[in-house]
């Protein structure tokens, strides 16, 4: 059986890739960001991607495009970053953001396609707003879609990353759940140890990391490896900016551990700066192709290399990781197996 899928939101194509690594042909994509979307294109070119602000597409444009044809599965992460603890910096209430409102045009798809199941993923914060709810209120009560929800760790899903995410899906076929963790432990060290350095690979994504001032360069030497940060350091030598009370980041300029997941990687994950994001051991920050596959990217995923060194880590950090994604998607797909014959035989 051939199952459908749409991307919303869809980025350089993380969710994509899991859904199609799970069984599931993505049909359509829709993405903002014209970089990210060139990102999509090259790693699925059979896909058809909308360049465009969501909220500004008709669904009967959609469904005339689509000529009938069932989706199976609806899946995608709507940005919602003034829910994420970082721009709340812990705070209860969210911040500000005029992308906080898009969870709406999630469900407005929902409602225009009515696929058989859906999935959405984001950040934990997003659960504790009343646009949540009210969305999963009327997903449940209008839609009679079943559904259920739950805050989850990537690294439990075989991901090389500590990286919370809030996960929802609905059926209309039945009682659904969100997966189940693999508790597949997946290092550092497995995914990235065996990379050549940087300056002898053929692969241009793997040569792609900052350069910096020689006392920058000095100061990374001396990090201990495996785990070190700035605290290992004399305070005289740590950097002024982050000697301040309360500047909410305490992982900057730190050593990855081999034997551990990944920190989050953020789109800052190019730039030591904002979190711990160098090498174990070599004295640089980790590159953009390390980024990706501690991301859970294939090693040979492309991404548009001419473009800024901060675009591309913004494009790696906001994507979802593939892996992780796959695994939702097989849940769903074997949930959808089990029940559409049921639905079948009930309509002959």
């Amino acid at each position: 059986m051939k199952l459908i899928s749409i991307d919303l939101f869809s980025g350089v194509g993380g969710l994509t890739e899991g859904l199609e690594q799970s069984g599931f042909q993505t049909k359509m994509a829709f993405e903002i960001d014209e970089l990210a979307s060139k990102a999509y294109k090259l790693n699925h070119p059979k896909t058809e991607i909308i360049t465009a602000d969501i909220r500004n597409v008709d669904t009967n444009d959609i469904k005339k495009k689509l000529k009938g044809k069932t989706i199976h599965l609806l899946a995608g992460c709507p940005p919602c970053q003034g829910f994420s603890s970082i721009r709340r910096l812990n705070r209860a209430q969210p911040v500000e953001d005029d992308r906080n409102s898009l969870i709406k045009d999630y469900v407005r798809f929902v409602e225009a396609l009515m696929p058989y199941t859906f999935m959405m993923e984001n950040v934990p914060g997003l659960a504790l707003s009343d646009a949540f709810h009210e969305a999963k209120t009327f997903l449940e009560e209008k839609l009679k879609y079943n559904v259920d929800y739950k805050v989850v760790n990537v690294r439990d899903y075989g991901v090389p990353q500590n990286r919370k995410r809030l996960v929802m899906v609905g059926s209309r076929l039945g009682p659904i759940n969100v997966a189940e963790p693999k508790n597949e432990k997946m290092t550092v060290r497995k995914v990235i140890e065996k990379l050549p350095l940087p300056e002898k690979s053929e692969d241009l994504l793997h040569k792609i990391f900052p350069k910096h001032t020689l006392r920058i360069q000095q100061l990374v030497k001396d990090i201990p490896h495996d785990g070190g940060s700035l605290n290992d350091l004399d305070k005289d030598r740590q950097l002024k900016c982050h000697q301040k009370e309360n500047i909410g980041f305490h992982d900057v300029y730190g050593r990855l551990r081999w034997d551990d997941y990944s920190t989050t990687i953020t789109g800052g994950c190019l730039n030591p700066s904002k979190g711990r994001f160098l090498h174990p051991e070599q004295d640089r920050c980790i590159s953009a192709r390390e980024a990706a596959m501690l991301q859970s990217f294939p090693d040979n995923y492309k991404f548009p290399i001419d473009a800024p060194i901060s675009k591309i880590a913004l494009m790696i950090g906001n994507a979802l990781p593939p892996k992780f994604c796959k695994v939702q998607a097989e849940n769903i797909k074997n949930h959808l197996l089990t029940n559409l014959p049921k639905l079948i035989s009930k309509k002959t």
